[in-house]
C-alpha cells in the first residue's frame, strides 16, 4: 500500500537540507587521493555476441576496485562506442562476466562496477574495503564511520564511483563525451554522486528508485532496511543524532543533485518501502540538470523494472543523438 505522501504532494516536496560549509573542498581533497592505472584483461565469458573483460582500476586512496567491461562483439569494428557505467544494488557485486550484459547487448560498452566490501548478498563481488575501519555500526554499510565524514564508509564507495567513470572514458573505443551513469537503488544514489562529483561532465544520468536521499527523511519513514540500520544506530547512540546527520549531509543525494547538470532520467515507486517515494522527489525537485521521472504508482522497490530499461533505451538514443 501507499504510505508516504500523495504524489501530487511528494511531487513538490523540496526539503531545505544542510549543506556544509566545506562540501566543495571535502570532496576536492577527497578524489585528490584517488586513482590509477586500469588493467584489462579478456575473460571467456561463454557468449557470442559480447566480449568481457576483467577489470581493475584504481579508486579511492589507490585501492584497487574490480569491474567487467563489457563490449559488443562487433565493437572493433563499429567506431567509438558510447558507454555506461553500472553501479549495483546494495551488497550487490558485479556477479559472474555474463551475469550484467543488458547495455553491451543494446550496443554500449558496458562497464559493470563493483561496490567495495559488498557483494555477498545477491549477486557477489570481488573487491574488498582496505579502509573498513570505524567505530560501531549496525551490520551493513550505512553507519560504518559514521562519526566522522572522513571515516565514512560512502566516502570511500562515492570516490569509486567518480574513478570508475574515468576509467571507462579512457578506454580507446569509448566516446569520452558520451559516458552515462546508472545504477537503481544503492546503484541509483552512486550514479547521482558520480553524476555530482565527477570533474568530466557525464553525458546522461540513470537513477532508479535511489538510495541514500534525503537522510533526515528515511531515518524517520523507511519501512526496511537499508535505513532502517540508521534508525537502531540513533536509537542506540541517542547522544550522536547531531553528529550522525552532519556526516550524512556530505553524502546526501538530495544535497549533490544541485551540483549535477546532465540530462536525467529518475524513476520513482509509490508503495516503495525501502526508498520512500518524497526521498527521490527530494533529490530529483534538487536536481540542477533537465531531467524527467517515470513514476509507478502500484510498485514497491522493484520499481520499472523491464518497462523501464524500455524507456531507458528510447530516452538515451535521443538524448546520445541529439
Amino acid at each position: 500500500m501507499q504510505y508516504d505522501w500523495p504524489l501530487e504532494q511528494a511531487r513538490a516536496y523540496h526539503p531545505d537540507l544542510p549543506v556544509p560549509d566545506d562540501l566543495e573542498q571535502f570532496w576536492q581533497a577527497t578524489l585528490a587521493q584517488g586513482g590509477g592505472p586500469v588493467e584489462l584483461t579478456e575473460v571467456d565469458n561463454g557468449l557470442l555476441a559480447v566480449e568481457t573483460f576483467d577489470v581493475t582500476f584504481g579508486g579511492f586512496a589507490g585501492h584497487p576496485v574490480r569491474a567487467w567491461l563489457h563490449l559488443p562483439a562487433a565493437a572493433l569494428r563499429s567506431g567509438t562506442l558510447a558507454g555506461v557505467v553500472q553501479f549495483q544494488g546494495y551488497n550487490g557485486g558485479r556477479g559472474l562476466p555474463h551475469e550484467h550484459v543488458f547495455w553491451a547487448t543494446a550496443g554500449y560498452a558496458h562497464l559493470v562496477v563493483d561496490t567495495r566490501g559488498q557483494g555477498s548478498g545477491w549477486t557477489v563481488g570481488a573487491t574488498g574495503d582496505p579502509s573498513g575501519t570505524g567505530g560501531p555500526a549496525q551490520p551493513g554499510f550505512l553507519t560504518r564511520g559514521l562519526e566522522d565524514p572522513r571515516a565514512f564508509y560512502y566516502r570511500r564507495a562515492f570516490a569509486d564511483a567518480v574513478h570508475a567513470v574515468a576509467a571507462l572514458s579512457e578506454h580507446d573505443l569509448v566516446d569520452r563525451r558520451r559516458v552515462v551513469v546508472s545504477g537503481v537503488s544503492q546503484g541509483g544514489g552512486l550514479a547521482l554522486a558520480a553524476a555530482a562529483l565527477a570533474p568530466t561532465p557525464v553525458a546522461a544520468v540513470l537513477c532508479d528508485v535511489p538510495f541514500l536521499c534525503d537522510f533526515p527523511r528515511a531515518a524517520r519513514i523507511a519501512q526496511s532496511d537499508p535505513y532502517l540500520e540508521l534508525s537502531r544506530y540513533l536509537a542506540a547512540h541517542r547522544d550522536r543524532v547531531d553528529q550522525a546527520f552532519a556526516t550524512l549531509a556530505y553524502f546526501d543525494g538530495a544535497v549533490l543533485a544541485r551540483r549535477a547538470t546532465a540530462p536525467a532520467l529518475f524513476s520513482v515507486a509509490l508503495m516503495d518501502r525501502i526508498c520512500p517515494p518524497t526521498t527521490v522527489f527530494a533529490a530529483y525537485n534538487s536536481y540542477a540538470g533537465p531531467k524527467d521521472i517515470e513514476v509507478y504508482e502500484f510498485n514497491d522497490h522493484e520499481g520499472g523494472e523491464a518497462f523501464q530499461r524500455d524507456r531507458q533505451l528510447a530516452w538515451l538514443r535521443r538524448k546520445l543523438t541529439s
